[in-house]
């Protein structure tokens, strides 16, 4: 880890994430994903959300947006670009946002992982996470 650097997420990044995530296979992205809605996330959640980038560079290889109700926390768009996988990066950006979460207040997160993505539900039961079959997630486009 001492090749990165991990920093909070601002709206100057959202090009470079943009990027990665969509280079990411398995990233569900939608309309929700716009820079304009980016940007109120991340106003909405200031202090939440994470970057990594090379040490002295300002190359970016890593996002995870995170965001909380007051309640529960929720993690989403966690990526690593390919070429910096297998060296930590990811549950240091995890355990960034989840530390944040808790010195809000927050005592549990959830996250959701798009079906069929193996790579994403491997990594996240590796670092503890359970599968919850007790819930059935419903959505309703506005």
């Amino acid at each position: 880890m001492d090749d990165y650097r991990i920093e909070p997420f601002c709206a100057c990044d959202y090009d470079a994430a943009r990027a990665l995530w969509d280079r990411t296979p398995g990233m569900g992205l939608s309309a929700a994903d716009t820079r304009e809605r980016i940007e109120s996330f991340l106003a909405r959640n200031e202090g939440l959300s994470f970057v990594a980038r090379v040490r002295d560079t300002t190359a970016l290889v890593g996002t995870i947006l995170c965001g909380s109700d007051s309640r529960r926390g929720y993690l989403y768009h966690l990526a690593v670009d390919e070429t910096h996988r297998r060296r930590g990066l990811g549950k240091a950006l995890v355990n960034q946002a989840l530390a944040a979460l808790k010195a809000s207040g927050v005592e549990k997160c959830h996250l959701m992982v798009i079906a069929g993505n193996e790579l994403g539900a491997a990594f996240w039961k590796s670092q503890g996470w359970k599968f919850r079959t007790d819930i059935n997630l419903y959505s309703k486009d506005l």
